[in-house]
């Protein structure tokens, strides 16, 4: 089957799926809202994409608190882009997924010799549909992008923040018995997965050095402890012993090795330094085996199509030809390519977001001279989203992008 016949099919299921509304947050309620709106324009995605070549305006809404709409809702376009800002400052969003966040990491020195990699946040503030510095250590943004789960530095946490994005305002903390440093919501919203630490995971520690371009300077300590699972609504959480993994010869690469969900939220998983290269959990903490429909290659940020059959793959190209491979969800085959750089996020089942660049802009210029675009599968359509990656005053370093659902 090739990859016009797997949108025809998405296409199709869409249009018979009804979707029901999740039973918590008024996230979800209006993330399920934005998908009956998308399958209801669906037919008409390829003339919006083709339409859209410039910077979209994004209204500034009246204040309100719990009364104000949105912005990634208020506004309806179906592509929302600032080819001419980086990092950006206004909202940008594709099909069903908005950029909310995105991140710059510095290295901040000691007074003990010791280096933390610092993030600094620009967090969409869903009242005026700007993006804004933040204090926060580390966040997570919820479907629907409502909510974002938040930790105060230095990590790790002791209590998670509940951040309303329209007030700007946490509702409310939610306290653990373990220090957290990484936080995911569940699909659905309702839960949170925790990864807890006994030490700083961003933290490169003076007597723990490792050897850089020949030059001995501080590393990480690997020091997860496990992870808790967080019910959103009550609070009520539970921890789960679960160090982190390491192979024969001791290495455990990155002191940071968060837990996520698997698709359907019934799972958790780390990544490992050994084959399979993954670790599946039940909520309860047992060891578990790999879901039937997560067995394809899932280590690119995309991930899985949201109708399961594609899956986003690799860098494919070769001499000055840049393409990212599009594969079969369930045999691993690669379909087609697209002409990006780097799979990030599917806006649909037919687009995705991803690193761009023409290369008769970045040639020569490296590879991180390149900006968001929305490509189509089977058209390679690319439509800019954002200006090409760079630093700024507020922002030092080069951007790093968070996706949610609207």
């Amino acid at each position: 089957m090739n990859v016009d016949d797997l949108v025809s099919d998405a296409l199709r299921e869409q249009a018979a799926d009804t979707v029901p509304a999740p039973p918590h947050l008024a996230d979800r309620v209006l993330a399920v809202r934005r998908r009956r709106r998308t399958r209801r324009l669906v037919s008409l995605a390829a003339a919006s994409v083709a339409a859209i070549t410039l910077a979209v305006a994004v209204p500034r809404l009246d204040t309100g608190g719990d009364d104000v709409r949105p912005a990634s809702v208020t506004d309806r376009s179906d592509v929302i882009g600032h080819p001419d800002q980086s990092p950006p400052r206004s909202l940008i969003a594709a099909g069903d997924t908005v950029l909310s966040a995105f991140y710059v990491t510095k290295s901040v020195a000691q007074p003990n010799g010791d280096a933390v990699l610092t993030r600094t946040y620009g967090l969409l503030d869903q009242r005026t549909g700007t993006y804004e510095k933040t204090p926060w250590a580390y966040l997570a943004v919820a479907p629907g992008s409502r909510t974002a789960a938040v930790l105060e530095g230095e990590l790790p946490a002791r209590r998670i923040g509940m951040l309303d994005l329209v007030t700007g305002k946490v509702d409310r903390w939610i306290k653990v018995d373990r220090g957290v440093a990484g936080v995911a919501f569940s699909p659905d919203g309702t839960k949170l997965v925790a990864t807890t630490y006994a030490k700083n995971p961003d933290r490169m520690f003076a007597d723990h050095k490792q050897n850089v371009n020949g030059k001995d300077v501080p590393g990480p300590v690997p020091s997860r402890t496990g992870f808790t699972v967080v019910d959103v609504d009550s609070g009520e959480a539970h921890w789960h012993e679960v160090p982190i993994a390491t192979d024969e010869t001791g290495w455990f690469g990155d002191a940071r090795e968060d837990f996520d969900w698997s698709r359907d939220g019934k799972l958790v998983h780390a990544d490992t330094p050994r084959k399979p290269f993954r670790d599946y959990y039940t909520l309860d903490g047992a060891k578990a085996d790999w879901p039937a429909d997560e067995k394809g290659p899932v280590s690119v940020a995309a991930g899985v199509s949201p109708d399961g059959k594609l899956a986003a793959g690799a860098f494919a190209g070769y001499g000055e030809t840049i393409a990212a491979a599009i594969l079969d969800a369930h045999t691993g085959r690669q379909i087609t390519t697209v002409p990006v750089q780097q799979l990030l996020a599917w806006a649909d089942d037919k687009r995705l977001v991803a690193w761009g660049c023409d290369p008769k802009k970045c040639s020569g210029k490296g590879e991180f001279h390149n900006q968001l675009v929305l490509v189509t599968i089977g058209t390679g359509k690319v439509v800019p989203l954002s200006g090409f990656r760079k630093a700024s005053d507020d922002y030092p370093g080069r951007w790093t992008p968070v996706f949610s659902s609207r």
